[in-house]
């Protein structure tokens, strides 16, 4: 398999040599792993590179679930969102602009192996261009740095059909996790699920959102203030609240989260009104925003919906989900 691996390199570069040089990360559940290649008289796009980026997603013959989920479902689902990461890379990623940086795709490819069908893409190495940084802990400025990627992404994609992506972005999202559903102890959560989905899917203003838009997904420029973002399996249509909330919850404790929630609110939404002032001038960017400010506990509670199942002990149930949680059924409720 290496040999299919470094002819499908050679072909997409060029390069005269090549050494797989280190593992970035294994792929959830054992799905295959993310590695770093050292490339010798590479050129891409009439620019020479030293170094590339190869996603290889190889399912495992035995699933082995971190926390226990190992059902045919979560199996078809992940490898649905390989393929619609590989579209992404192909036909969407180029759309992307500076503001919303994300990896330079060199190539995808599917190869049969031994009766499997193998997944590669070949991505620009973001620490070589300058993202090499990664953060657990953000301070303000790069909570704002990834705030500003989420505005731009959302305000570029605003109204675009989701072709070749999930007609719902994010992997949490409840018509894919419904053992997850079945199993919560928070009965009352249970039963409105469906209304909070609905909410979230027929809202007005729709566009792609990133879909795992955590910290971790996100790399920051060794100097000055720009910032990239990888990993786009479960990209996808809706509203881009989703993300938000998502986001913050992923780099935020609940303290922090009460403190900073509308600061952090008002900066995403001022950059989001100038990127769609500019690119969708016909929107009506206020009405855009009440929607989706009303849309966050509604968003942030959908995302506690699934915690409640996968991992009911899990630490971001704490008490400012709940009272968000408490907030949103009230509002159905009414």
């Amino acid at each position: 398999m290496q040999q299919k691996i470094n002819d499908f390199i050679t072909a997409a570069t060029g390069a005269r040599q090549l050494q797989r040089e280190s593992v970035i990360q294994s792929l959830w559940s054992g799905y295959g792993e993310i590695a770093r290649y050292r490339l010798q008289a590479a050129v891409v796009n009439h620019q020479p590179i030293t170094s590339a980026v190869l996603k290889y997603i190889a399912p495992p013959t035995e699933q082995d679930h971190p926390r226990g989920w190992n059902s045919d479902r979560s199996h078809q689902r992940k490898l649905q969102s390989y393929k619609i990461e590989m579209h992404w890379y192909q036909h969407w990623a180029p759309l992307c602009d500076l503001h919303c940086r994300v990896p330079d795709c060199y190539g995808v490819d599917q190869v049969s192996y031994q009766g499997q069908e193998l997944g590669l893409i070949l991505l620009e190495d973001l620490d070589a261009a300058g993202f090499a940084a990664r953060h657990q802990y953000l301070d303000e400025q790069k909570i704002r740095q990834c705030l500003a990627w989420l505005a731009h992404f959302h305000g570029r994609f605003l109204g675009k059909s989701p072709e070749g992506l999930w007609s719902v972005g994010s992997y949490w999202h409840l018509a894919t996790r419904p053992d997850e559903l079945a199993v919560m102890d928070n009965k009352s959560l249970q039963a409105a699920a469906a209304e909070i989905d609905r909410r979230l899917n027929s809202a007005t203003y729709q566009t792609f959102i990133h879909g795992d838009a955590k910290v971790a997904n996100f790399c920051f420029a060794d100097k000055g203030h720009d910032v990239a973002a990888v990993d786009f399996q479960y990209v996808g249509a809706g509203c881009g609240i989703k993300d938000v909330a998502y986001f913050l919850g992923s780099c935020l404790d609940e303290n922090e989260c009460e403190r900073q929630q509308d600061t952090c609110l008002d900066y995403y939404f001022s950059v989001l009104a100038e990127v769609v002032a500019e690119l969708h001038p016909s929107v009506d960017v206020v009405a855009l925003e009440q929607e989706w400010r009303q849309l966050y506990p509604f968003a942030w509670t959908d995302f506690y919906r699934f915690l409640q199942g996968w991992m009911p002990n899990h630490k971001k149930i704490n008490r400012y989900t709940l009272q968000l949680a408490e907030q949103t059924l009230a509002m159905i409720a009414d």
